[in-house]
């Protein structure tokens, strides 16, 4: 029998344009689905299909022209900047393919820095960043170098850790290995596979199928709207048909 998930987004009737002068480009139009608390859910589409648009209008980083969007209970494209800024500060954490880490700070202290913006007790904070450091194989002796001291995978892992610090409700991670080489690729992709096991919810976007396998939910968008939606089983290295059943989606999906 199919469990119920907990609805975490609903977004309804989404529609956003990009004006440019007289110009105008809409991006997708009429665009609703709901984000299942618990999934690891991938977006994938054609280049310019509105993947990164949509991630970031779901996440608040960016507002719909129109339309709603149901966040935890709440109705975040009500909120003006601050409140919006402070809702994605206490529930929301990123992970871009830049990495963004602040390169005068070592890798313990950007993550300190961030789980000090929610007010958090310090000694519980100091903790937590221990055993999230320790969680994606970084040691002590690198938590305390700086980003450029470090290999792309490392920061990329680092930053992880630091959206993963204050509990956020969802992960929203934009092409995070489109940078990285294959090996750094693996290593932040079995970060991501660690935390989803752990529970956390994860929205990311990317066009590799590899990195799209992680993911337990494929949504595909096209044409403004989603097109085909995958649903798979929680990641595994034994799962043999797992490839082959995203094969044939995306085949079905024309990409």
């Amino acid at each position: 029998m199919e469990v119920k998930k907990d609805i975490l987004i609903s977004a309804k009737n989404l529609k956003k344009e990009f004006c440019m002068g007289e110009a105008s480009q809409t991006i997708f139009e009429n665009l609703s689905l709901d984000i299942y608390k618990g999934d690891f859910t991938v977006i994938m589409g054609a280049s310019g299909a509105g993947k990164s648009t949509l991630m970031y209008s779901l996440s608040g980083m960016d507002r719909p022209t129109e339309g709603s969007i149901i966040f935890s209970g709440r109705e975040i494209t009500k909120y003006n900047d601050d409140k919006l800024a402070v809702f994605r500060r206490e529930n929301c954490g990123f992970v871009f393919q830049q990495i963004y880490l602040l390169e005068k700070m070592s890798l313990m202290d950007n993550v300190l820095t961030a789980g000090a913006l929610c007010k958090n007790n310090k000694k519980e904070v100091i903790q937590r960043a221990k055993e999230l450091f320790e969680l994606v194989n970084i040691p002590t002796v690198t938590q305390r170098k700086f980003s450029t001291q470090v290999s792309g995978g490392e920061a990329q892992r680092a930053g992880i850790v630091r959206a993963i610090i204050n509990n956020p409700k969802v992960v929203f991670a934009d092409e995070p290995t489109g940078a990285l080489n294959s090996n750094n690729s693996e290593a932040v992709l079995n970060v991501f596979t660690k935390i989803h096991k752990e529970g956390q919810s994860i929205i990311m976007v990317t066009h590799d199928k590899k990195t799209a396998l992680r993911g337990n939910r494929i949504l595909y968008i096209k044409d403004g709207q989603i097109f085909g939606d995958c649903c798979l089983e929680n990641y595994s290295e034994d799962d043999k048909d797992r490839e082959k059943k995203l094969d044939e989606f995306l085949t079905e999906m024309g990409w």
